[in-house]
């Protein structure tokens, strides 16, 4: 395909994909897919559903029904999919408020939301769910802090998909910045 001058740099982030022997799925079945979407310069990261391509905005907006919808149908996989551009991508990375203020980069995570959730939504989150973790919404991102790891917090995808009314899936920091370089070329 033959992308306009328009096209720019994306990252779709599958939820579920590949975890505990769940929704089993091969990258290279996944980036034939965007391929075959009408996606350029298409690349996945490890095994869990991250995949940078370019794309019109128009296509790109598009991409997660798509994709879903052919999960769905093919696999009888129900896997959401959050698409962010790379300008997106560096205000992530720019707002993580754990960050500057100085938590160890092994203790942070990022959950990327499908919507952007209300304030009396987020306001009526319970900030003493699961100490000492730590969140902070911004956008559609929830950056977290998770001193004990992951597996033992309250701060889940289901816990804030249920009170902000979305779909949320979530990458540690390492992720997040790998993703990041990889959009840069």
């Amino acid at each position: 395909m033959s992308q306009s001058k328009k096209a720019s740099t994306y990252v779709a982030l599958l939820r579920g994909v590949n975890v505990g022997g769940k929704n089993k799925l091969p990258m290279a079945y996944l980036a034939k897919m965007f391929v075959d979407l009408g996606c350029d310069d298409v690349r996945t990261y490890i095994q869990s559903g991250n995949v940078v391509f370019r794309a019109t905005e128009a296509k790109a907006k598009k991409l997660p029904g798509q994709i879903a919808g052919h999960l769905g149908l093919v696999f009888n996989y129900r896997v959401p999919v959050v698409v962010r551009s790379a300008a997106e991508m560096a205000v992530v990375i720019e707002n993580n408020p754990f960050l500057k203020a100085g938590a160890f980069e092994e203790t942070l995570h990022v959950l990327f939301l499908s919507t952007r959730p209300e304030a009396q939504q987020i306001a009526a989150l319970d900030p003493d769910r699961s100490p000492p973790d730590r969140f902070v919404v911004r956008d559609r991102e929830i950056y977290l802090e998770l001193p004990n790891g992951v597996a033992d917090s309250k701060l889940t995808n289901a816990y804030f998909d249920s009170k902000l009314a979305t779909m949320c899936t979530g990458r540690n920091w390492r992720t997040v910045m790998k993703l990041y370089e990889m959009m840069q070329g």
